[in-house]
């Protein structure tokens, strides 16, 4: 059954309505056919409506052999922290940082203008130069920011991780793309604690030996102070320029490096933030992140919009559940983003925000991280706000923004993603590869190139690893690995993940990174990790095979989960840990979690044949967890 819950009032003045209108189009399904069928005028039109500075030039998309070699803007240049710093009114405050002890502090444009031109001198002086990698080991705060604008001016590669990554976790991600600078932070919060890094720093600059400099945030000021007053310093860059390098971690061997166009991040969330979310300039933007999320890039981007960003570092629920809705009502936010597992969190703890907080100013909740169940949004209209546009999104870090999120001007519909976003042939393909009838469950699949698409996996001579990882499902088609069905709506809804990656707390991790840690322990043997559909967000199951003569006690357990939480990160540390007799194998001997999953989610294996051991699932099946 098909459930409304809200619709949109006048949408007259908005993007959408408005390019409907240039065009001709009565509907948004005839508006979006046409911006798939015709990428290089859509993102034509939507530089035009971002008001993209630079040279656009006459190239807008080329088409390729294959969907990895086709190309967009590929005579066009451009400078991301240019089209960055260039929207807002110098007096108006630009970035609004506040961390979890309730500290708070304001950047104006006018100052974030004035600290980026000096950071980008700063780098210069330390030898940065167009290519080179720049990464942060930092919480979310402005500096942050400013260092990754300073880098995106020169034409640098920006990549970021959060503080609570062990070393070894930064050396598997950072290690692999030689970086020259290192921003890293003495000391964040969380959950009440404060966590001293110093000495990690040390630890980190010995694992990164290309490293020429490292600046702690405690420091940033004084490192900038000689070179204020410098002017800015754009260097115009093809769009084809990599400005990030994002981690998405496969389930073997060390996280997968995805060299992703600045220029076509920038273009993809700008177009996301306009069309999908009618973000407008002095908007109050928020996410709940961190700087290890592809989030952190999108709501950055935001900047571009000439909006307020809104950042917070801390844990969501601390000191009180209510915290969230404290920094959305304190800071009148237009825009508040959070995890599902959040909202999820929100309505078990039975916070009534809609009474206890004044949201007047929110026009948009977006919701990401994993699937929004039907009953979030039954609580978001109940309880939160009854007149929002309730936005679930879904996209990642493969791509730097959403193929499925928002549409301001179409009703929402219970436990539904309202649309595919303009300029992304979003469908849901069967197993035979063709488009799945409505309500059929399928994979997620883009069938057209988009701008944000990856340039390529660092070292990934030939696009092998890039081909494996979303072109080997269907020819010429990304696969994303989402389970999903298409509305009679118009609509999409998500049941999870379709691969073995892993989903922990709205983070994708990679099972390799965990092995290599419990299979340290004298007692296992081998360990397979997989993530459970569970009460409407996921969790992560860790089954370990014990060594004969040993026993599996809750002293190990706990040691085990110390030693994720210290060696990789707190999000490596599994929600269960179970033992089980035997794990399933391939023929050529290597484990099968993508069978394990499927069966502790009530899903039919796929390619059972190929195992050598296929009775093994039958303990999992009986599983009662």
């Amino acid at each position: 059954m098909i459930t409304q819950l809200w619709q949109p009032h006048d949408v007259s003045g908005m993007a959408i309505t408005r390019l409907q209108s240039d065009l001709g189009f009565q509907t948004y399904a005839d508006l979006h056919a046409w911006s798939i069928e015709n990428p290089g005028l859509f993102w034509s039109r939507a530089w035009d409506d971002c008001k993209i500075i630079g040279e656009k030039g006459t190239q807008f998309y080329t088409p390729g052999e294959d969907f990895i070699s086709a190309r967009f803007f590929s005579d066009a240049t451009l400078n991301v922290a240019e089209n960055l710093l260039s929207k807002g009114i110098a007096t108006e405050i630009a970035i609004v940082s506040i961390l979890e002890d309730g500290v708070r502090s304001e950047l104006t444009w006018g100052d974030l203008r004035d600290q980026v031109a000096a950071t980008t001198a700063a780098l210069r002086a330390a030898g940065v130069v167009k290519g080179d990698r720049v990464v942060a080991w930092v919480p979310n705060v402005s500096e942050t920011i400013i260092f990754a604008l300073g880098a995106l001016s020169i034409g640098a590669i920006v990549s970021t991780a959060s503080p609570d990554f062990a070393p070894s976790a930064v050396q598997d991600r950072f290690g692999q793309i030689e970086p020259k600078i290192l921003l890293a932070t003495d000391s964040y919060q969380y959950n009440g604690k404060v966590f001293e890094s110093s000495s990690k720093i040390e630890e980190i600059q010995s694992l990164l030996p290309t490293l020429t400099a490292t600046i702690r945030i405690s420091e940033f000021q004084s490192w900038i102070a000689p070179y204020r007053g410098t002017a800015l310093d754009f260097t115009p860059l093809p769009f084809d320029h990599p400005g990030f390098v994002l981690f998405s971690s496969g389930t073997t061997g060390k996280p997968k490096c995805i060299i992703h166009s600045g220029a076509g991040v920038l273009l993809k969330a700008l177009a996301e933030q306009l069309y999908q979310f009618e973000i407008k300039a002095q908007q109050r933007v928020f996410f709940f992140t961190t700087c290890g999320w592809m989030m952190w890039n999108w709501l950055t981007m935001a900047l571009g919009r000439g909006a307020t960003i809104v950042l917070f570092d801390g844990a969501p629920m601390f000191p009180t559940p209510s915290r969230l809705f404290d920094i959305a009502q304190d800071e009148k936010l237009d825009f508040l983003g959070l995890s599902a597992k959040f909202i999820d969190s929100a309505h078990k703890e039975g916070l009534i925000p809609a009474t206890s907080h004044d949201l007047s100013t929110i026009k948009v909740i977006a919701s990401t991280g994993s699937v929004l169940s039907p009953e979030s949004f039954d609580y978001v209209y109940q309880s939160i706000k009854s007149d929002v546009h309730l936005a679930s999104m879904s996209g990642g870090t493969d791509i730097c923004g959403c193929f499925v999120a928002g549409v301001p001007t179409q009703p929402v519909f219970r436990g539904e993603l309202q649309g595919a976003c303009l300029g992304m042939a979003t469908d849901v393909f069967n197993a035979k590869g063709e488009s799945a009838a409505i309500d059929e469950k399928g994979e997620l699949v883009c069938t057209v190139p988009f701008p944000s698409k990856p340039l390529g996996f660092w070292a990934d001579d030939g696009d092998e690893k890039y081909s494996a990882a979303y072109f080997e499902g269907f020819p010429r088609v990304w696969t994303h690995g989402d389970f999903a069905s298409k509305s009679s709506t118009g609509g999409f809804v998500l049941f999870g993940r379709s691969d073995a990656t892993l989903n922990s707390k709205g983070v994708r991790i990679g099972t390799a990174e965990i092995y290599r840690v419990v299979e340290t322990f004298p007692e296992v043997l081998e360990a397979m990790a997989v993530s459970q559909d569970w009460e409407g967000d996921t969790r992560v199951i860790l089954f370990v095979v014990i060594k004969q003569g040993f026993s599996f006690t809750q002293e190990v357990e706990k040691e085990i989960k110390r030693a994720l939480r210290t060696q990789a990160s707190p999000r490596h540390v599994p929600d269960l840990i179970l033992v089980a007799p035997a794990l399933p194998r391939t023929k050529s001997n290597k484990l099968v979690e993508l069978a394990v999953t499927d069966v502790i989610n009530g899903r039919e294996v796929r390619n059972r044949d190929s195992l050598a051991n296929p009775e093994t699932l039958d303990w999992f099946k009986n599983l009662s967890v």
